[in-house]
């Protein structure tokens, strides 16, 4: 018999799904829950496991192609119907399979092994393995049980770009430019192209990433405000806490947990910025699950604290930490992705003052916490050196107006601001 895989849900509202890469392909066995594709989000490329074991008979939809929630992507022929079902793709020629696969005698003799190596690497090691042209199988792994790290194709990899010239003769520089160069910019306008120019292919992750973003500044009607927060207190109770912090929970203490926490007290004081647009109604969102922007070697990705109000200073830093250090490794479930009703985009990391985020509709809202940095302030009718922080705000014109906007942004000014280096986290 065949197990029919579905597109899954991405995430509330979410209605459709865009194929990014098939980790298996027609014929290859799969055990339950082991990654069989990759999906594309606007954020990050989820992992979609086997409901079952088997193997896989039929790729019902391409690499590159969106389809809607719910739509058949594949076929595993599970115990008793594997080979019936591969022998009738073989006979439709529906698939790009070789004459011989219905008769593996001889070939899938050799195949265990190499299918045995395949099975170690995991999703995050394929990938590189594929952008850089590596063989993992011609790399020595260093990991545990001798497993192939992304390090170790890292290693691989740069060994190879030195060693490259010594054995290939240089390409011509004109080859860099294709004979037929793309005539139309994404934004409409003719692409000016010099010969020495390089073209990148778009990944669809950024394909995913450029039409959401399109489609959210071209829908929903943005407005910004931004107000700044004296957090020298703030700033004291971190250098106060932080080692003793890292000590008892295993875990730095960062600022990103305060701002969680501000934000959980201004979606408290304005309800509306935890809600979504939905046409005819407005969506007011129960629980409180903000998105944490994490910057990834594959990109950013926005993973979800959920039930950030039920969280203390501690709980939130660990919860936070946690998702970034998943999404890096790329460990990330699509429960981690999906559900978020708020956004905080920590853009101060990169050392920037002053942002202007795009919504992750259909939220609402998402904040930026600047760079803190010390200027000369007016206190008290006198001129102080103080730890400040610029607070950005980007909302849905729709469904918040600016007294509303203004009165969320000043709740989190007011929450930073009254944190003292007496403060308990606890």
């Amino acid at each position: 018999m065949a197990e029919t895989v579905l597109m899954p849900q991405l995430g509330e509202s979410v209605t459709e799904g865009t194929l990014g890469q098939w980790l298996k392909k027609v014929g290859d066995s799969v055990d339950k829950y082991e990654s069989l594709l990759e999906v594309t989000t606007d954020k990050v490329n989820a992992e979609v496991p086997s409901p079952v074991a088997g193997t896989i008979s039929k790729i019902l939809v391409e690499e590159g192609q969106t389809v809607p929630v719910g739509t058949p992507i594949c076929e595993i022929a599970v115990e008793g119907g594997e080979s019936a079902t591969v022998e009738d793709e073989a006979a439709t020629g529906t698939e790009e399979s070789s004459p011989a696969q219905p008769q593996p005698t001889q070939e899938a003799a050799s195949a265990p092994q190499d299918e045995a190596h395949r099975g170690r690497y995991s999703p995050a090691v394929r990938r590189l393995a594929k952008e850089t042209g590596v063989d993992p199988l011609t790399v020595q792994g260093t990991g545990a049980g001798g497993r192939v790290t992304r390090n170790d194709i890292l290693e691989a990899s740069q060994h190879k770009a030195s060693t490259a010239p010594a054995t290939s003769p240089k390409p011509a520089a004109p080859t860099l430019a294709p004979s037929a160069p793309p005539a139309v910019a994404a934004a409409g306008a003719p692409a000016a192209v010099d010969a020495d120019d390089t073209f990148i292919p778009v990944t669809n992750v950024r394909r995913v990433i450029a039409e959401r973003m399109v489609r959210s500044k071209q829908t929903v009607p943005h407005a910004w405000l931004m107000v700044e927060a004296d957090v020298t207190g703030l700033v004291a109770l971190r250098e106060k806490l932080k080692t003793e912090f890292k000590t008892r929970e295993g875990v730095n203490l960062t600022y990103v947990p305060f701002m969680l926490r501000a934000i959980v007290e201004a979606l408290r004081a304005v309800p509306m910025m935890n809600a979504q647009w939905n046409g005819d109604t407005i969506v007011m969102k129960k629980h409180i699950n903000i998105g944490m922007a994490a910057a990834t070697d594959r990109g950013l990705i926005v993973p979800v604290v959920r039930d950030a109000d039920q969280k203390n200073i501690v709980g939130l830093a660990k919860a936070s930490q946690d998702l970034v250090q998943r999404s890096r490794t790329g460990r990330l479930t699509m429960d981690d992705l999906s559900g978020g009703t708020f956004t905080l985009d920590n853009t101060g990391a990169v050392g920037t003052v002053l942002t202007y985020p795009i919504i992750n509709a259909p939220e609402v809202g998402i904040v930026t916490m600047e760079s803190i940095v010390k200027r000369p302030v007016v206190v008290n009718d006198m001129i102080a050196v103080r730890s400040m922080v610029n607070v950005c705000l980007s909302f849905d014109h729709r469904v918040v107006d600016g007294a509303e906007a203004g009165l969320f942004v000043r709740t989190i000014k007011q929450h930073l601001e009254s944190i003292t280096p007496q403060t308990s986290i606890y």
